[in-house]
C-alpha cells in the first residue's frame, strides 16, 4: 500500500502525522542558528610578528623571508603571501580546501618555531592564529565625552564596560578600537646627551637595571609570618625623573636633566571618530554557534545599564549594527515564501477552477516547510539566506 492511499483512508492518521511534523519542525526551528551566509570555515592561517623600531626592509629581511621559506614547504599550501611594514610582518597562509583547519594552524606552528631561533632577539613572539569567518564584531558601540581624555575613556571601558559586556549570552570576545593605554613617556634632548656624553643605549640599561620589580619573600618566626614586599619599580613621572644614569665630575647626571618624563598613552597611532568627533569603540564578537540577532538584542538591552554605571559626561551611542541587515534579509526571503505559496495556490485555482484543490497547497506546502526545519537540524545547517532561498525555490 503506498503512502498516498494510506493517507486517503485513513485521514485521522494523515492528520495526526502532519501535525506531529510540524511539532518536531518547530522545536527543531528554534534550536537551529542564524546567520546571514552558511559558516563556511577555510583552512587560512595568518602569522604575525612585531618587532619595535624595525624598518620594512629589516622587517623583510630578517622576520618574513626566514618564515616564508620554512612555511611554503608545509604540504597542501595553496597560497602564500606576506605584507612587511614598519615593526610588523604578517604572512598569510591559504591552503587547499581538503585541508582541515585546525590541522593546518598545527603544521604551521610547527614550521614557525622551528625558525623561532633564526628571528632576531628584540622580536615579539609569532602570533599563529586561524581565520575564522565568524571573528567579526556584530555590533559597534563608541564612547565619546567632551570633558574625558582618550586614557580616562579607555580606562572605564576596559574597567567597567567590557566585563558586562562579555556577561551578554553568546559573546566570544570584546574588541576595542582607537585605546589608549597608560605608559610613561621619555622624551630625550640630543644636546644635552651630548653634552654629558650619555648615548641612548645607556639610558636604557639605566632604565633597566633601576626600573624592576623582584619578590622579596617572607620572613618567618615561631609564631608569625610576614611577607616582605619590595617597591623596586618606578610607577610616577618624579621617580622617573629621579633615575640616576652617570657621574660627571662628581656631579649625578640624572634623567631630568637629558629629558622630560610625562605620562601618556602609548601609542596614538589610531584613532577612532565617529560623525567626525574622537571616540573609543568597542565592537562585540559573537560565538562561533551564537544567533547574531540574540546578541546584539542583548547588547542593546544592555546598554541603558551601561549608560548607569559610567561617568555621566561620557556618552555611549551605537555606531553600527550588522544584525539589522541580517534581520530584514531574513525577513524579506519569509515574505517570499509566503508569496510563493500564495501563488502556488493562485495558480491551480487558475487552472483546475476547484477552491478545494487551491487549499491542498496552502496546508501542504507549510507543514513541508516545516518538517524541513527537523532535516536542518539532523544536518547541523543553519537558518540563512541560501537555506531559505532553497525553499523558495522548493516550492516553485
Amino acid at each position: 500500500m503506498r503512502v498516498s492511499e494510506l493517507t486517503i483512508r485513513r485521514p485521522v492518521l494523515a492528520s495526526v502525522m502532519s501535525l506531529l511534523i510540524v511539532l518536531v519542525g518547530v522545536v527543531s526551528f528554534n534550536q537551529l542558528t542564524v546567520r546571514e551566509y552558511p559558516r563556511i570555515d577555510e583552512p587560512v592561517v595568518t602569522v604575525s610578528t612585531r618587532l619595535t623600531g624595525a624598518s620594512s626592509e629589516v622587517i623583510e629581511s630578517q622576520i618574513t623571508k626566514p618564515l616564508e621559506d620554512s612555511i611554503a614547504g608545509i604540504d597542501g599550501v595553496d597560497i602564500l603571501t606576506s605584507i612587511s611594514r614598519s615593526e610588523q610582518s604578517q604572512i598569510t597562509v591559504r591552503f587547499k580546501l581538503s585541508k582541515p583547519p585546525e590541522a593546518a594552524a598545527a603544521d604551521v606552528r610547527d614550521r614557525v618555531g622551528r625558525v623561532r631561533a633564526r628571528l632576531p632577539e628584540a622580536a615579539d613572539e609569532p602570533q599563529v592564529t586561524k581565520v575564522e569567518a565568524d571573528a567579526t564584531p556584530v555590533i559597534w558601540l563608541a564612547f565619546t565625552s567632551e570633558t574625558m581624555s582618550p586614557l580616562e575613556v579607555t580606562d572605564i571601558i576596559n574597567r567597567v564596560v567590557k566585563p558586562r559586556l562579555q556577561t551578554v549570552p553568546g559573546v566570544a570576545d570584546v574588541q576595542i578600537g582607537g585605546d589608549r593605554k597608560y605608559s610613561m613617556r621619555i622624551w630625550l634632548d640630543p644636546d644635552r646627551l651630548a653634552a654629558y656624553r650619555i648615548t641612548v643605549a645607556e639610558v636604557e640599561d639605566a632604565l633597566r637595571r633601576q626600573n624592576l620589580e623582584v619578590p622579596a619573600g617572607r620572613i618567618e618566626s615561631a609564631q608569625r609570618e610576614f611577607s616582605v614586599t619590595a617597591r623596586t619599580d618606578l610607577n610616577t613621572v618624579a621617580q622617573f625623573a629621579d633615575i640616576a644614569l652617570k657621574s660627571v665630575s662628581g656631579y649625578t647626571v640624572r634623567l631630568r636633566d637629558v629629558g622630560r618624563v610625562e605620562e601618556s598613552a602609548a601609542s596614538e597611532r589610531s584613532y577612532v571618530r565617529l560623525n567626525g568627533v574622537p571616540s573609543i569603540s568597542t565592537g562585540i564578537i559573537r560565538n562561533a554557534t551564537a544567533n547574531p540577532l540574540e546578541v546584539s538584542q542583548g547588547v542593546r538591552d544592555l546598554m541603558p545599564l551601561i549608560q548607569r554605571d559610567i561617568p555621566p559626561q561620557l556618552k555611549v551611542i551605537q555606531a553600527n549594527d550588522n544584525s539589522v541587515f541580517i534581520d530584514r534579509s531574513i525577513k524579506s526571503v519569509y515574505t517570499t515564501i509566503a508569496e510563493a505559496v500564495a501563488l502556488v495556490a493562485l495558480v491551480v485555482f487558475v487552472f483546475l477552477r476547484t477552491l478545494r484543490a487551491s487549499i491542498i497547497p496552502l496546508v501542504t506546502i507549510p507543514v513541508s516547510l516545516i518538517g524541513a526545519f527537523a532535516l536542518m537540524a539532523v544536518a547541523g545547517f543553519s537558518i540563512n539566506t541560501l537555506t531559505l532561498l532553497a525553499m523558495v525555490l522548493a516550492i516553485g
